[in-house]
């Protein structure tokens, strides 16, 4: 049987039984005895759905008619600020993990890895070997990074072309992904400001920085899908085009922001909650450039116990405001996803 919906965004929680013991004993990421909450030093986060793990996962999918879901990295383990040593070790666990759901579920899961570019030699040797030895093919990276010399940078940057080199020989596809705002802007944590502002505006600055470096097309047999639609870069595309025409000499050796709209081996996922962002994103990039995301398990994920959410809801509402057809809609689900992914042939259940 074909697969027919393809989640290209969701995400698997390792039970507290599987996260190795130096995990927790240097405060770096653990689960709850009773699966109720992941933690980090200071810091813990419920657990707010039973899917977050594979069995529940499993069955969350088959009642919500997915067939195959793109697993991304945990944010957590980015390995931001931590030395090589401890960031080697969390890097290879969170990566065998991925392999291991990945060749447990080969019909239901393609999972995705992660490096730290600070430590370019080390990322581009786990790079090696989550292709050629577990068999992995997306690459996942966040939108910044803390470099060795304490100081935050975007993912397009001249320290991570080596990175994007190895990436675009190996033709991966790769996942652009936001997280550590509050480590980058400081402000007091209220009302969820980081997930639901700053987030969203790391993601656009990655883009603007990918975009003026022309990495889409120094880098043309990769394939990057940007998180959560990138939602704040698509209505910041006019300010950018404004300040690139009147301000020519602050962007000396920059591509005009026009080159990266509708640029075939550039991605964005659906996860933008409201019709008229989606519809924004489609006249902006076009339907080709879109698949479907759902960020599941997560509360900003569109999951069916939330109000006024389910899976694939911002699609169903596109189709009703005539923003795309049927058709369109079932292009977004699979083959887009496939596009993207670079499956030939076509993934099958």
């Amino acid at each position: 049987m074909s697969v027919k919906r393809i989640n290209a965004h969701g995400h698997v929680l390792p039970y507290q039984k599987d996260i190795p013991s130096f995990m927790k004993e240097k405060e770096v990421f653990w689960i709850s005895e009773d699966n109720a909450f992941m933690c980090q030093k200071n810091w813990s986060r419920p657990v707010t759905h039973p899917s977050f793990f594979v069995t529940e996962k499993l069955e969350w999918m088959e009642k919500n008619k997915i067939d195959h879901e793109v697993v991304i990295t945990l944010s957590q383990l980015y390995g931001n600020g931590m030395d090589k040593d401890l960031c080697f070790d969390v890097i290879r666990f969170q990566n065998d993990f991925q392999h291991q759901i990945q060749h447990s579920f080969p019909s239901r899961f393609t999972c995705g890895f992660v490096v730290q570019p600070a430590f370019t030699d080390m990322a581009l040797k786990e790079i090696e070997r989550c292709v050629s030895v577990l068999g992995l093919k997306v690459l996942c990276l966040p939108t910044h990074f803390l470099d060795t010399d304490e100081k935050w940078k975007s993912i397009a940057d001249e320290k991570t072309k080596p990175i994007f080199d190895l990436a675009d020989t190996l033709s991966l596809a790769i996942e652009i992904h936001p997280y550590d705002s509050e480590k980058m802007i400081s402000l007091e944590d209220k009302f969820w400001r980081f997930h639901l502002i700053w987030m969203c505006a790391q993601t656009a600055d990655a883009f603007h920085l990918y975009s003026a470096y022309d990495f889409a097309h120094l880098y043309s047999d990769t394939r990057v899908c940007f998180a959560h639609g990138n939602q704040f870069g698509q209505i910041g595309y006019g300010r950018r085009q404004q300040a690139y025409n009147g301000r020519p000499d602050l962007f000396t050796d920059s591509a005009n922001p026009r080159d990266t709209i509708c640029c075939e081996n550039v991605y964005f996922d659906t996860l933008v909650h409201d019709v008229y962002s989606f519809e924004l994103l489609v006249k902006r990039q076009g339907v080709s450039r879109i698949v479907a995301g759902l960020d599941d398990p997560y509360p900003l994920g569109e999951m069916d116990e939330i109000e006024s959410s389910y899976p694939g809801k911002v699609l169903d509402d596109a189709v009703q405001h005539q923003i795309i057809s049927d058709h369109e809609r079932q292009l977004i689900w699979h083959n887009n996803v496939i596009q993207w992914l670079g499956f030939v042939p076509p993934l099958n259940a």
